[in-house]
């Protein structure tokens, strides 16, 4: 059974992912992609506050600061790589 710590980061990966969904828009598809944006982000977040051994707004065992920081850049970072082209500059 996982942890309490490993749940609430699940929890707030989804909604992470699922608030940029519903901002920037797409469908299906682009949402997972933005869900497993957001929790591989998460992941690699919280390790890089572990390795660098930040203390800010942690929550138990949890880098809160670094593992959103990190979901948001992931996030951002797939919004970026599957843009579509913009139809105005296609024409040209």
């Amino acid at each position: 059974m996982p942890g309490p710590s490993i749940v609430f980061s699940f929890i707030l990966a989804t909604l992470y992912g699922a608030a940029f969904h519903l901002v920037s828009g797409g469908d299906a598809r682009r949402l997972a992609l933005f869900l497993l944006a957001a929790w591989l982000g998460f992941g690699l977040g919280h390790s890089f506050g572990e390795v660098v051994g930040t203390t800010f707004l942690d929550i138990g065992p949890l880098h809160m600061l670094s593992a959103t920081v990190g979901a948001w850049i992931a996030l951002v970072v797939a919004r970026l790589l599957t843009r579509q082209p913009d139809r105005r500059s296609a024409r040209r």
